[in-house]
């Protein structure tokens, strides 16, 4: 079969950087080997920025792609999550042209793997044709436990068209449910979302606001202004006394991988104790890191350099329209290091790869040119925040 030669002044392979190395394809894209340059031999082509497996978008709102420019930037997360609440309806074409123009971005960007936070069927139809690997995390809300069981129909009602529009793809896609936030899911509904994810891969907005643990601790707090657009006058969840992560981690117990979205609240403490429970309970935890988003609503960021030196899984996400300038990893890899300057960059680049791809289960085909993969090809300028896929259309060499 013929091979296909590539070379760059670095190679990413999902672990390390390389120099004056060459990766090795077959026609279709499935890795052979990265070898020295002087063995290589000829017809190399040669690619800009560094060459790095496909980028893993651990956490995106693509039915949000609508909403790109109409909310605007440093509202605060409370301000912020009201206005999607109030403003998510637009005619339906626009949302699929939307939809469309925001996938097809993301796969040109070389992104092949995305966690997709989704409250409809919205994005069926334009993931049935796509390119990218989609997990779609189709996103509970119940606020009280008299209405835990009529939102897990109506939601796996949702769920169900998603798996039947992507039933006949050739790609691994994968749809469950998963909880939204602490403050909008009640304790039955977190009970009965324990039950129905044993063993899947879910996400959950985490300790986004200070509000959230306020929710928790006091009973009261600046989420009471979204609660009222839902006709509820005050918290209908406990006061526990404790955290919003201490408060809701403890609902999971069954073998989930569980993606913790934002963390800019979070402290050492807190991802401490949250890794301690993880490991008694057989659960795991990856903490998403969106902080372009977090700039973008608060003007603040999370503590990257913190969960680093901790050791903890961290993957990385755009977030979607509603709250992103774009969808970009290359972006948000541009900002953390700009944050972060203490995290080395392959450690972000590991990040945005192999970690991204195993937090969703597909690290036996994606993140990684390790042989008989088959992880997509991008190239990547860190310094400018740019990524393109580099297609495979260079004839086959014998």
């Amino acid at each position: 079969m013929g091979m296909l030669k590539f070379k760059a002044a670095q190679i990413f392979d999902g672990h390390r950087l390389w120099e004056n190395k060459v990766l090795i394809t077959q026609a279709d894209g499935t890795i052979e080997a990265i070898v020295e340059e002087a063995a290589a031999g000829e017809s190399v082509r040669h690619v800009e920025g560094i060459l790095m497996p496909g980028l893993v978008n651990c956490h995106c709102h693509l039915e949000l792609s609508h909403l790109k420019d109409v909310i605007a930037p440093h509202t605060g997360l409370i301000e912020f999550l009201c206005s999607v609440v109030t403003k998510r309806n637009f005619p339906a074409e626009l949302i699929q042209e939307k939809i469309k123009e925001a996938e097809q971005e993301m796969a040109q960007n070389g992104i092949v793997a995305v966690g997709d936070i989704g409250n409809t069927a919205d994005t069926a139809a334009v993931k049935a044709s796509s390119s990218i690997c989609w997990q779609n995390f189709v996103e509970v809300l119940s606020f009280t436990d008299e209405k835990a069981a009529d939102a897990i129909i109506h939601y796996q009602s949702e769920l169900n068209q998603l798996k039947q529009s992507l039933s006949n793809s050739s790609l691994p896609h994968r749809s469950n449910l998963v909880p939204h936030a602490p403050y909008s899911v009640s304790p039955e509904t977190f009970r009965r979302l324990n039950e129905a994810t044993q063993e899947q891969v879910i996400s959950i907005h985490n300790q986004e606001h200070p509000a959230e643990n306020e929710l928790y601790q006091q009973g009261g707090g600046d989420y009471l202004r979204l609660f009222k657009i839902f006709g509820m006058d005050r918290s209908p969840f406990p006061v526990t006394g404790l955290s919003s992560l201490r408060s809701i981690l403890p609902y999971f117990d069954r073998g989930q991988t569980i993606l913790l979205v934002h963390n800019t609240c979070s402290t050492q403490e807190e991802i401490e104790w949250a890794n301690e429970y993880a490991n008694k309970k057989g659960i795991r935890l990856q903490f998403c890191l969106c902080i372009n988003a977090n700039l973008y609503i608060e003007n603040k960021i999370p503590p990257v350099g913190m969960l680093y030196r901790s050791g903890s899984p961290v993957v990385i996400g755009t977030d979607s329209y509603s709250s992103n300038w774009q969808l970009s990893i290359a972006s948000e890899i541009k900002t953390l290091r700009r944050h972060a300057p203490e995290v080395p960059l392959e450690t972000i680049l590991h990040w945005a790869t192999l970690q991204g791809a195993r937090a969703l289960q597909w690290d036996n085909r994606l993140g990684s040119f390790e042989k008989g993969k088959k992880p997509g090809l991008t190239s990547l300028d860190p310094e400018a925040g740019t990524s393109q896929r580099i297609p495979l259309s260079l004839a086959s060499i014998s």
